[in-house]
């Protein structure tokens, strides 16, 4: 038979990892509390096992995996209608948080679920062949969103997302084009809302929001948009 590979993901304690996992749409199909807490969620072809332990640290964690798909769209709407039924909104921030869509330099499409146990669940599709990064874009501000993003989720440097928004944000020999400026706004109020920064939260999001954008200009900025709906309403009470 083929073979396939099951990851088995750490947290403190399981139940608070399976209502999680079951908002996004899993089914636990196995849970043991002896002789250690033991379980299992599936969803189509996706299986993750948990163990749980007194000692683990949910916010020092760096578990991860990957979880390749041929619908990272369908998979991220549906994640979020779960999400936003459980609790109300969706989780941008904290434990459990979902991330962005966004389109990579290395050949997939991804977005980055956190669940409470502080493990990182990476969702992709291949967008193309290469599986190494291509060297960074030359124009000014499609560089700098390709770094900070970098930092921002792959590094988990968010402090350093924000300097390389504001520094390019400064600019004034250079302009970005709307939706640019759309996707560096909605970044930078990403990562202040990480860095518990919400006066600019707030006024990132408000500038974002405030751009008027053609109908070509919202289709190019679809994803940035998504976000910036699910950051405003994570600021809701």
């Amino acid at each position: 038979m083929p073979e396939k590979t099951i990851p088995i993901l750490p947290c403190r304690t399981l139940q608070p990892v399976l209502d999680f996992y079951t908002a996004l749409g899993f089914e636990v199909t196995y849970q043991q509390r002896s002789p250690n807490p033991y379980a299992v969620v599936e969803r189509g072809g996706i299986e993750l096992q948990f163990f749980a332990m007194k000692q683990y640290e949910p916010a020092a964690s760096f578990s991860t995996c990957y979880v390749l798909t041929d619908d990272v769209d369908g998979l991220y709407r549906a994640f979020r209608a779960g999400l936003r039924k459980t609790y109300g909104r969706i989780p941008t921030r904290g434990l459990p948080r979902v991330g962005p869509l966004k389109d990579m330099a290395y050949g997939v499409r991804q977005f980055l679920v956190t669940d409470p146990g502080g493990n990182c669940v990476r969702v992709g599709q291949r967008t193309g062949g290469e599986r190494h990064h291509g060297p960074a874009p030359e124009e000014t501000f499609a560089r700098a969103l390709h770094f900070a993003s970098l930092l921002a989720d792959s590094k988990g440097d968010p402090a350093g997302a924000a300097k390389v928004v504001d520094r390019v944000l400064g600019l004034t020999d250079e302009t970005p084009t709307r939706v640019q400026l759309l996707q560096l706004l909605v970044l930078r109020a990403d990562v202040a809302a990480r860095l518990d920064d919400e006066e600019a939260t707030a006024t990132a999001l408000a500038r974002a929001a405030a751009l008027d954008l053609t109908a070509a200009e919202r289709e190019q900025g679809r994803d940035a948009l998504t976000r910036l709906a699910d950051l405003r309403g994570s600021l809701r009470p």
